[in-house]
């Protein structure tokens, strides 16, 4: 079994076959198939390990499962004895996306 990094979004995920995750939100609708840009390859006992410098190109490939938005966060801003408040939500949007292979 092999495990990568890879590099989406602005971060960096280790990732290996059939995992689950949660990235930032990619332009793919549910069921196709998208590409990661890859920084390392290893075996599991580390015997083997590619890095590459500075990425190995798309060596991992992944199947999106669902577009979503994760939950509201409560944005307060507040100024003492001056009545201002301010009250905001957010909600980032991501992918769900499963690790098909790791070549």
């Amino acid at each position: 079994m092999k495990i990568a990094v890879i590099k989406t979004g602005g971060k960096q995920y280790k990732v290996k076959t059939g995992q689950i995750l949660k990235v930032e939100k990619l332009d793919k609708k549910d069921g196709e198939k998208v590409k990661f840009e890859t920084l390392m390859v290893a075996d599991v006992d580390g015997k083997e390990v590619n890095l590459g410098k500075p990425s190995l190109g798309e060596k991992v490939e992944g199947k999106v499962l669902e577009q979503g938005r994760g939950k509201k966060i409560s944005v307060i801003k507040y100024k003492n004895k001056t009545r201002y408040k301010r009250n905001l939500g957010h909600r980032q949007a991501f992918t769900k996306v499963e690790i098909a292979k790791i070549a």
